[in-house]
């Protein structure tokens, strides 16, 4: 009898400990390289808080930003590990598959209205099974925005006016060539070692949308600010498919829908936050030009040709993308 009670009392326990496992809420770890005020980590945060409403009791989202839990690639390994859950690059896309160094082609992306049709179908249709090949899925495009050049010896109008200076880009192959295309020195580094190498004058510039400018404070840094807007990087909210997939199915529906919905609102704060950016940059000392876009355009064309015949069905990918600019 005393037996008897002690394996009841020993089940009782496992099932209230199995209980409790089950309805542990489950902690959802969002790493990001962008920094505090950027648009990327405004947006992760407002996914999180609508995420965090719907999951209730389910999960909760935490973002970490600056790079804190590792570097891009360091964390793009960890959400396929599975030692976190999702992660948000941009740049460093067309190091998993070729297909987005789309988004590298100068000039290709003709506004928001665009890339809201190239979401709708290309994305879908492209670029998610080509992630998936390599192990990750990622969630929606959101914005990183137009990005604009920087540097401390002159203004950059023309390409030509980039020669020899050293810029930094992120680690994108695809970047560094469209710099060195330009005639400048492409120095490839993390975004969170920008900074200091603009300080110590290790490079002389870089290019980033305006709100990484501004919020990595870099006018601090650089005199110079030419609007170029020689690309639109998106950022794709990214998940790990094996870890995803082990998450509660009612989570990985929340997680997906909701980061679908704020890449409209991605968008819509991007648009608001350029002419608002641009003034508080101007304000703040640095010198403000708008390049040459036709010297810009003429010096891409080697980049084009180089996707053609680098990327499986490239001039493809590049006629059906140029296709919906004008929404047909």
């Amino acid at each position: 009898m005393y037996m008897t009670r002690i394996k009841a009392g020993l089940a009782g326990l496992a099932m209230a400990a199995t209980a409790g496992m089950a309805t542990a809420q489950e902690e959802i770890i969002f790493g990001i390289s962008a920094a505090p005020g950027s648009l990327q980590e405004r947006t992760a945060s407002e996914f999180a808080r609508l995420a965090n409403e719907k999951l209730g009791e389910l999960g909760e989202v935490k973002v970490f930003a600056s790079s804190q839990l590792g570097k891009d690639r360091d964390m793009l390994q960890k959400i396929k590990l599975g030692t976190m859950h999702l992660t948000l690059p941009s740049s460093t896309m067309p190091e998993i598959a070729a297909e987005y160094a789309i988004f590298d082609l100068p000039f290709i992306v003709a506004d928001r209205d665009h890339l809201a049709r190239i979401d709708e179908t290309f994305f879908q249709d492209v670029l998610v099974p080509a992630a998936e090949a390599q192990g990750y899925r990622p969630l929606a495009i959101w914005e990183n925005g137009f990005r604009q050049i920087t540097n401390n010896t002159r203004p950059v109008n023309t390409p030509a006016d980039l020669e020899g200076l050293k810029i930094r880009t992120p680690n994108s192959s695809w970047r560094v060539s469209m710099f060195r295309e330009y005639g400048s020195n492409p120095t490839p580094m993390s975004f969170s070692e920008v900074f200091v190498a603009l300080q110590t004058g290790v490079i002389d510039g870089q290019e980033n949308p305006l709100t990484n400018i501004s919020a990595g404070k870099l006018n601090e840094v650089q005199t110079y600010l030419s609007l170029s807007g020689h690309v639109y990087s998106p950022a794709y909210p990214t998940v790990g498919i094996t870890a995803f997939e082990r998450l509660d199915p009612q989570i990985q529906t929340i997680l997906t829908e909701t980061a679908q919905e704020v890449a409209l609102w991605a968008r819509s704060e991007g648009a608001a936050a350029d002419e608002a950016l641009l003034a508080e940059l101007e304000a703040s000392g640095m010198v403000v030009n708008t390049a040459d876009r036709a010297a810009f355009v003429a010096a891409s064309a080697p980049l084009y040709e180089k996707f053609a015949a680098e990327v499986e069905n490239g001039q493809a990918m590049i006629d059906q993308v140029m296709s919906l600019a004008d929404g047909s």
